[in-house]
């Protein structure tokens, strides 16, 4: 029997702690009505002309939106071309998959592939409020070290360094796990909590460990200082519930008079005179709007930013003249360059015994190299457990997270709702290929150990295939995990888009702040370092003008 003072103090708690939450949820209500009466305002007395005009509510833009909104002595328009993120595919997280190819995804499709034996693949992208924060996997991956030191050496600038944005990172993170004082930080909008590993994910770090691949006691700490290592996921779940970016940024501030935050707006057209930027045109509610602004920030991804930057005549010159546009500044590296991370999500194994649902999240994530000569991990394992009618079963993901090959975006007329054509060049460089098969031989050696014995029964797929007819599997099943970069890259070569400021090159009041921006894709997924850049651009933005 319960004893009377446990009881006692359960009753207690309950006295308190209903209230609390009763209070927590009507001041969560009156927010939100709040929130809803302002912005129905704004909308539709929309100014002629802003202080700031942010396009693209994703990773980035919702940063910089909320940073510029702090000052109540500024205005902020954030356009957003998808709509309201108000739904359960959103907000619960174990439905995320359900957004992927739905009205909240721009649904874009690569070119047919040869290297892919003529497959034309998906391109998921967010179109919603939150953007890919809104439809991903949630996972929170910072990077490794020589990714933002490569970025400040591609820029001299060390404000792009890993010591620079290590402090950045632990300012703006609210960290659930164990304490790590060097490299996490509490008391940030950016909850992030580590996955709790089941005993198989448990096995997954062990069985790495028994073959020299270290275990770290977080993720974002020293694990993405060295050689790489293997350690449990983290995430930006909380009760199952999917903290976007932009409901941890701009939903709190959208109760002020100073943002306005625009759904359904599709950006067709910078307005420039001469090389100067003055604002934006829009299609908005079955009209185009022309908005001026003293600075427009370009946060609409890896696809849509370069696809406007050429359809406003900056870009390639030859290319542009091929449409008809008139140019206005010739960048040849408008979008070249473009990266991807690339994965074989077919390695799975059947249980001997049920498991628990892992929510088509990772529980243990390994970082490794696929050539021993590498200094740093080009190979991201994600560790997924999936409840099944017939079997649980165990499934390993390889990634390549530091592909060599490089594609292009083109686009296909001058008209903005042209579509723009996707060569994402995957397995262009025969490297990455072998990377990969590399990769799918690690995870079998991973599951092949001793430790793994009480939990699996035996490999479902790939299969015992070797040498030439795995390779055909991999070109047969390879995809994306949408994780598009480097389109519009920060630099100081002929093919740079954007300085150290983010500044495009010979136009003034314009700056990007997206993964485009990214020199070289970062060592894992790609939400943490997309709110660096937007951080980083808020900082820059600030220092200019506030």
């Amino acid at each position: 029997m319960m004893s009377r003072s446990i009881a006692d103090s359960r009753s207690w708690a309950h006295t308190l702690i209903t209230p609390l939450c009763e209070t927590v949820n009507r001041m969560s209500e009156d927010l939100g009505s709040r929130i809803r009466a302002n912005q129905e305002k704004l909308s539709a007395e929309l100014k002629s002309c802003y202080d700031f005009i942010v396009c693209g509510s994703g990773s980035s833009g919702s940063v910089v939106a909320r940073r510029l909104a702090e000052n109540p002595d500024v205005n902020v328009l954030l356009v957003e071309a998808g709509g309201n993120d108000d739904t359960p595919n959103v907000m619960k997280a174990s439905l995320w998959r359900t957004n992927l190819a739905s009205e909240r995804d721009w649904n874009f499709q690569a070119q047919p592939n040869a290297h892919l034996n003529g497959r034309s693949i998906p391109m998921n992208m967010g179109k919603v409020l939150g953007g890919g924060s809104s439809i991903n996997a949630m996972s929170w991956v910072r990077g490794h070290k020589t990714d933002w030191d490569f970025f400040a050496s591609e820029t001299d600038d060390m404000a792009w360094n890993y010591e620079s944005v290590k402090r950045i990172y632990r300012r703006i993170e609210d960290w659930s796990g164990e304490p790590d004082t060097e490299h996490r930080g509490t008391g940030g909008p950016v909850f992030v909590s580590p996955a709790h590993l089941q005993p198989i994910g448990s096995a997954m770090c062990e069985s790495a460990r028994s073959m020299g691949i270290p275990t770290f006691e977080n993720l974002n700490g020293r694990m993405m200082e060295g050689e790489g290592g293997c350690s449990a996921g983290e995430f930006r779940i909380q009760d199952g519930r999917r903290l976007s970016i932009f409901r941890s940024y701009t939903f709190p501030y959208m109760d002020r008079p100073n943002l306005t935050v625009l759904t359904h707006a599709t950006v067709t057209r910078l307005i420039l005179e001469g090389k100067r930027t003055c604002g934006i045109e829009i299609a908005y509610k079955s009209k185009v709007r022309r908005i001026g602004g003293l600075e427009v920030v370009l946060a609409l991804g890896a696809i849509n930013t370069p696809k406007l930057l050429m359809q406003s005549g900056i870009g390639d010159q030859s290319e542009l003249q091929r449409l008809g546009i008139p140019l206005v500044q010739h960048l040849p590296g408008v979008g070249q360059n473009f990266q991807d991370h690339l994965t074989f999500a077919n390695c799975m194994w059947e249980c001997q015994q049920p498991v628990g649902e892992s929510g088509n999240v990772a529980q243990a994530i390994l970082f490794w190299k696929s050539d021993p000569s590498l200094e740093t991990p080009d190979v991201q394992i994600f560790q997924r457990l999936q409840v099944q009618a017939s079997a649980d079963s165990m499934t390993m993901v390889p990634i390549l997270v530091r592909p060599k090959s490089r594609g292009h975006l083109r686009l296909t007329g001058a008209n903005p709702l042209d579509p723009i054509e996707i060569h994402a060049n995957i397995f262009g460089d025969p490297g990455d290929l072998k990377a990969v098969t590399t990769a799918i031989e690690l995870c079998r050696d991973i599951a092949d150990s001793d430790v793994f014995r009480p939990f699996l029964k035996r490999e479902i797929t790939p299969g015992p295939l070797k040498g030439s007819a795995l390779e055909q599997i991999v070109r047969n099943a390879v995809s994306t995990i949408w994780h598009q970069s480097c389109t519009a890259k920060m630099g100081r070569d002929p093919m740079s888009v954007v300085d150290s400021r983010l500044k495009v090159y010979g136009i003034d009041n314009l700056r990007i702040a997206d993964a485009s921006i990214m020199p070289r894709i970062s060592t894992g997924n790609a939400m943490a370092p997309c709110v660096i850049i937007g951080e980083r651009c808020a900082e820059i933005l600030k220092a200019d003008y506030l």
